[in-house]
Formats: C-alpha cells, sequence, structure tokens
C-alpha cells in the first residue's frame, strides 16, 4: 500500500490510480531562459524518484514534463543577448540542450512526453476558446482573462480565501481586468508577432499552457501533478481553477509538490541572484554525488544548501560504491525482495512517501551485513541502482589546477592571515570553496 502526501488535502493518502496499473504524471518544467540551477534539478531528481518507483511497482506510467519556451523572462534575453525579442527560440534551444545533458548526467529518465508550449499555440487557443463560451473567461482589449470569481473553489489547492486575497505583490492590477484577481490567459502583441488569434495577435499567459498540454497528453484528469514548493500558487492554484471550470472533473487526484532549496536561509531563484547552476555543480562533483545528496533529504523538506553538506554526502556515498563495487546489481521480484529482512525494510520506507531518508538509514545501518551476503547485496544494489537511479560506480575524484586567479587568491588570503585579518581570510576560504577548491591551513 503505497502512500503519497497529496497537497490538495494536506494529509497523506493511500495512492489509488484513476486506472487500475496505470498511471499519469505531470511536473511542470523549466522555462528555458536561463540555465538549469539546483533547485530545479532537486526537484527533477524528486519526481524522477517518483517515476522509477511507480514502474518499479508495476505501474505503466505517462510522464509529461513540459518546456515554456515562452515567456517575459525570456524575451528580454533575446532582446539583451542578440539585441532582439523575436531571436528568443535561438535563447530557449541553447538552455533546453544544456538542460538535457544535466538530466541525463543527473541519470533522470526521460518523460514520455516533453511538450514545448510554441508547438502547441492551436491546441491552447482552442482551450482559451472553450473558457470563454462557458461564461469563465472574456476578452478585454486583445487580451483574454480567466474570471476568478467565476469558479467558486478558487483557493482550495493552496488553502487561500477568495476575499482574504487582494491586488499586490502577487496579483496584477489592470485596467483591462474586471476584478483584479483575474489573470491573463491570452497578452496582446503587435500585429504581425507572435501568433495571430480570434482576439488578435498575442501569445498564451503562463498558467494556461499547462492545464491543456496535461489535458492534451494525460486526459481531463490525471492521476498526480507535481512541482516544486513554489509554483503551488499561483501557478498551481490557476490551472485548478481552468482545468476544473472548463471540464467540470477533479483536474488531478493527488499533487505533490518538493520542498525548496535555500541559501543562507533564503529560497534559492534566478530573481534573487543567489542560485547555483547544474553546470557549474557539476564541474566540482560527480552528479552522482549530487543526486544522493538529494535523495539523503525527504523530497517535501525544504534543503538548506551548503557545501559542507554536500562533501559529507559524498563521502557517504563513495562508502556505499566501495561496499558495492564488485556486486552485481540484482533482478529480484518485488515478492522475492519483500522476503528479506533488509530490503522489506528499504522498501516500506519507500512505501511511505517515498522516504528515502529513512531507507538510507536501513542501507547504512546494515551495511556490514550487506557486505558479508552476496545474495542480499545484489539485492540492495538493485534498488538503489533501478529505484534511486544511483550508478553506484567509483570515479576518480576531481583534481583542480592552480590557476594565476587560484593562486591569486591563495596569496591574497595568506597575506590576510598573516596580519590576523581572519574574517577576510575566512571570506576568501569559502570564496575558494565556491570554486571547488578546499583550503587546508598547516598547523
Amino acid at each position: 500500500m503505497v502512500t503519497l502526501t497529496n497537497t490538495l488535502s494536506g494529509k497523506k493518502e493511500t495512492f489509488r490510480s484513476l486506472k487500475p496499473n496505470i498511471v499519469t504524471l505531470y511536473a511542470c518544467g523549466i522555462t528555458p531562459y536561463d540555465r538549469a540551477h539546483i533547485g530545479h534539478a532537486r526537484s527533477y531528481v524528486s519526481f524522477d524518484l517518483l517515476y522509477r518507483w511507480l514502474t518499479f511497482l508495476g505501474y505503466d506510467v505517462t510522464y509529461c514534463r513540459n518546456y515554456t519556451d515562452i515567456d517575459d523572462k525570456l524575451l528580454k534575453k533575446a532582446n539583451e543577448q542578440l539585441g532582439d525579442q523575436m531571436r528568443y527560440p535561438e535563447i530557449a534551444q541553447t538552455i533546453i540542450d544544456q538542460y538535457q545533458k544535466e538530466m541525463t548526467a543527473l541519470n533522470c529518465k526521460d518523460p514520455k512526453h516533453e511538450p514545448r508550449v510554441t508547438e502547441h499555440i492551436p491546441l491552447i487557443i482552442e482551450f482559451i476558446e472553450k473558457l470563454i463560451a462557458k461564461g469563465h473567461a472574456y476578452e478585454s482589449g486583445g487580451d483574454v482573462y480567466f474570471s476568478v470569481r467565476s469558479f467558486p473553489e478558487y483557493g482550495k489547492l493552496s488553502k487561500q480565501q477568495i476575499d482574504e486575497l487582494c491586488a499586490g505583490a502577487r496579483v496584477d492590477a489592470c485596467e483591462k481586468k474586471r476584478d483584479p484577481l483575474d489573470f491573463a490567459l491570452w497578452k496582446k502583441e503587435e500585429e504581425g508577432t507572435f501568433w495571430d488569434s480570434p482576439w488578435g495577435w498575442g501569445r498564451p499567459g503562463w498558467h494556461i499552457e499547462c492545464s491543456a498540454l496535461a489535458s492534451h497528453y494525460l486526459g481531463d484528469q490525471i492521476d498526480i501533478h507535481g512541482g516544486g514548493r513554489d509554483l503551488l500558487f499561483p501557478h498551481h492554484e490557476n490551472e485548478v481553477a481552468q482545468s476544473e471550470a472548463l471540464t467540470g472533473k477533479a483536474f488531478a487526484n493527488y499533487w505533490m509538490h518538493n520542498g525548496l532549496m535555500r541559501i543562507d536561509m533564503e529560497k534559492m531563484s534566478k530573481s534573487l541572484g543567489n542560485i547555483i547552476a547544474i553546470e557549474d555543480i557539476l564541474k566540482q562533483y560527480d552528479p552522482m554525488e549530487l543526486r544522493f545528496y538529494f535523495l539523503q533529504h525527504h523530497y517535501r523538506s525544504p534543503m538548506e544548501f551548503s557545501f559542507h553538506d554536500l562533501d559529507g554526502a559524498t563521502k557517504s556515498y563513495r562508502k556505499l560504491c566501495k561496499a558495492l563495487l564488485d556486486v552485481p546489481v540484482g533482478s529480484f521480484s518485488q515478492q522475492e525482495l519483500e522476503s528479506m529482512p533488509i530490503t522489506k525494510k528499504m522498501l516500506e520506507f519507500l512505501t511511505d512517501d517515498l522516504n528515502t531518508t529513512g531507507m538510507f538509514g536501513v542501507v547504512f545501518e546494515s551495511l556490514d551485513t550487506i557486505k558479508d551476503d552476496a545474495q542480499l547485496a545484489a539485492a540492495v544494489k538493485q534498488i538503489l541502482h533501478d529505484v534511486l537511479g544511483l550508478r553506484l560506480a567509483l570515479v576518480a575524484q576531481k583534481e583542480h589546477e592552480i590557476t594565476p586567479e587560484i593562486q591569486k587568491l591563495l596569496d591574497e588570503r595568506e597575506a590576510a592571515r598573516a596580519e590576523k585579518n581572519w574574517a577576510r581570510a575566512d571570506e576568501i576560504r569559502d570564496q575558494l570553496k565556491a570554486m571547488g577548491y578546499e583550503v587546508r591551513d598547516k598547523k
């Protein structure tokens, strides 16, 4: 009996798919205007774990993850870098190519569907037309807005009341809107740019795309919708409103949200400028070390990123690799795995809302026993390899060249220490650490 925490109910629930042995899974993908960061990596590793786990349990899983390849930030980046906002597809393609390499490095399985918004504009226009026809949306000066008050259950996912929401930081006030809470489904643009529609030239708003794409690829009702906690409001709340207003059916039976990555107690985000790009971290660490670091934490828990903790996770992961180095990956049935006490405990933790923290506790507490039993070791490796997605292959630790830039920092730090300027010395040490260099002072 698998349990998952459903954001909709706020409770841990027994998972039951809409159709026997079939699961539809949708996760919100990236907006490719800048390099993906480790917050993105954590989210997609979490849903890759879910995908692998459900597949292991015998479900036929259809996984869909989109690309928001048209967006205000993407247009701005194209204008800044290429001098023309209409060259945004070039920016998007570069970022998508990089992101796909990173997902492969992190051993995330490809979703069955990876739709791009720009390739589904007629589909999105049709979805909007149907909302207008049902009285849930309206055109105003070439824009189209969803009427929030036409959907009485608005706020049920994020646990907010319509009357308590106000125009402000999270709700744009606009003269075109009938109500400040209403949100854009279609944005007017200059004639001849982007796409033509019944309301004139324009492009889709952010929220409508996921409703349209999920419905097209997975059906009007899906089993699981996932994403980062930061998408809960307004994005996922608006998806619920659009989809359920149109169909009259529950959009997703289970809503799953992973905890956010934080640095210095702040959410990691591009807008705050405190991101660590996946590309940069993988220059210093093996992708499996980063994946293991994420999986050591429960997917719903916030994570406070630190290089110190990542180094600790790296040591633990390498210890695991050494213990199972010459062990083949097992091919046991679920029933056979449940007949061995240690692997049974591992599966029980995973069954309980993907509790990887507890599962790894079992593994490391039993490591000596596991190493002494070839069959058990193969069984443990099977779960770690197939379900957790860990390759468990030792790779050489990366050596770092001392460049002139690094040497300059080292010299500056030594000078600071000689002057007993410990604050500056510590600052440079942390800077070097972020660049992948660990400084050890001689006693």
